[in-house]
């Protein structure tokens, strides 16, 4: 499958560790993480909002920075999610978005369940590859270093549908 796939999305629903972040955490003596994220990527986000596209962080971390990158991008988000396919679904249900007009990036294991499930499977170049083996694209970029921006900049340079008049 060709970038031309996401032609027909309105929805993505993104993993956060190993999409947004490098897959790595640096903990501090008094325990708190903090992760890298990157700037493209963030602007990639405000370029698909300002598209329409319909976007979620759905993550199984429980973590305070999951939900501070959330708000600064001004995402929903779902995180202390250990079930990730029942969340999309009724985030695409609430939304009006059909599996066939939603992406899914993801970089592990557990968001193999819900790349199976849409249109289109979308994992970093870095991922485990139980998420390569699913994914109809593959960015050129790792997770966490301008794979979402990649994304973005695909599918805002593709010939979209229109509407008919």
């Amino acid at each position: 499958m060709s970038w031309d796939a996401l032609a027909r999305i309105t929805a993505i629903a993104f993993d956060f560790d190993g999409v947004f972040t490098d897959d790595r955490v640096l903990v501090s003596q008094n325990g708190e993480e903090s992760v890298f994220c990157s700037r493209s990527d963030g602007m990639g986000i405000g370029l698909l909002r300002d598209a329409g596209i319909n976007m979620i962080i759905i993550s199984k971390e429980k973590n305070p920075v999951v939900a501070a990158r959330a708000k600064k991008l001004a995402l929903e988000v779902v995180h202390g999610c250990d079930n990730k396919l029942p969340v999309l679904r009724e985030w695409m249900a609430r939304i009006g978005a059909s599996a066939d007009s939603t992406a899914y990036m993801g970089n592990d294991i557990n968001d193999v369940e819900c790349m199976n499930f849409v249109a289109v499977a979308i994992a970093p170049s870095d991922a485990h590859p139980s998420a390569l083996d699913v994914a109809d694209i593959v960015t050129v970029k790792p997770g966490g270093r301008g794979a979402i921006r990649e994304v973005a900049d695909n599918l805002l340079h593709i010939q979209r549908p229109t509407s008919a008049k």
